[in-house]
């Protein structure tokens, strides 16, 4: 039997949380026929792929540690429904999750391009996790609100498969944004728009230290600069602007060192993420090699 709708699941090294993750998607309360759990495991060195597949799900190996696009497209070229919902190894879908996206999904017409659930933390015991609940680091209703382009987290995100394919999936070569930009090439191809369902939930492990916090959010940096190479025609960046935005963590650096109590502890992680973001930023797009990565692909295509 075809499935209705597939779930693709990337992990690396993901053996504590990846069994949860699993046993969350195939207990949904759906015929087993009509969906399928892939996970994908990202070259991982620990028990992640002998854990996911004891929990239930379909296991794909990568030969080597490939990065998360990577994973996702070994997953899309694996699938076999319509619909395609990305979710992670560090998550935990809601009961209803799968369910909601799926009738959603079924009455869609060309003008959905995507379909988004709602993302919450998960056991956020830590400060930094908690500044992430916080602020709505990962809740696609936050992203949705961008007025020059609305996308939404690949952590709990549906898109049909035949669209998915037509544009070569993700972009391996991102260290992060990935979704941003493959979000970006099915607008200009099929147009359309995100529907946002809170209804489709997701609890999520934030990082619970702000050295995880601060490597995740300097790798989002760098993600975005290369990001911004790859589509400079559309979004020019200067030094004027490079400059403005150094000098804008002046004034949050000056909030974070006056504030007490949670909104002291938001400032301080704004600081704490803008500048991580900031110097992986400058460190990618400043870099020549990557600029003749980039111009040598856009000469290439």
């Amino acid at each position: 039997m075809t499935p209705r709708i597939s779930v693709v699941i990337p992990a690396f090294n993901a053996e504590s949380t990846v069994t949860e993750a699993v046993r969350a998607v195939v207990t949904q309360p759906l015929s087993r026929g009509d969906f399928e759990c892939i996970v994908v495991d990202d070259g991982s060195s620990d028990r992640t792929a002998e854990l996911a597949r004891s929990a239930g799900a379909t296991v794909l190996r990568l030969p080597r540690n490939l990065g998360i696009s990577s994973a996702r497209n070994a997953g899309i070229q694996h699938a076999r429904g319509k619909w395609i919902v990305f979710t992670d190894a560090d998550g935990v879908p809601s009961r209803r999750w799968l369910s909601s996206i799926l009738a959603e999904a079924e009455n869609a017409d060309a003008s959905i391009l995507a379909i988004a659930g709602k993302t919450l933390g998960l056991e956020s015991r830590t400060p930094p996790a908690r500044f992430i609940d916080l602020i709505g680091g990962l809740d696609a209703e936050t992203y949705l609100r961008h007025e020059t382009m609305p996308w939404a987290p690949g952590g709990n995100v549906a898109y049909r498969l035949e669209n998915l394919l037509s544009v070569g999936g993700f972009d391996p070569t991102l260290k992060s944004y990935e979704t941003a930009e493959l979000h970006l090439r099915m607008s200009v191809r099929f147009g359309g728009r995100i529907l946002y369902l809170p209804s489709a939930l997701v609890l999520h492990r934030h990082r619970a230290t702000w050295r995880g916090l601060w490597k995740q959010q300097r790798n989002y940096g760098a993600g975005y600069a290369q990001f911004i190479l790859k589509h400079a025609d559309r979004w020019p960046w200067s030094m004027k602007r490079e400059a403005g935005a150094w000098i804008r963590l002046l004034p949050l650096a000056a909030q974070a060192v006056a504030a007490c109590g949670e909104q002291g502890l938001v400032r301080r992680g704004l600081l704490l993420k803008q500048l991580a973001q900031r110097i992986g930023f400058a460190s990618m797009f400043y870099s020549l090699r990557e600029r003749r990565r980039i111009s040598g692909r856009k000469a290439r295509a």
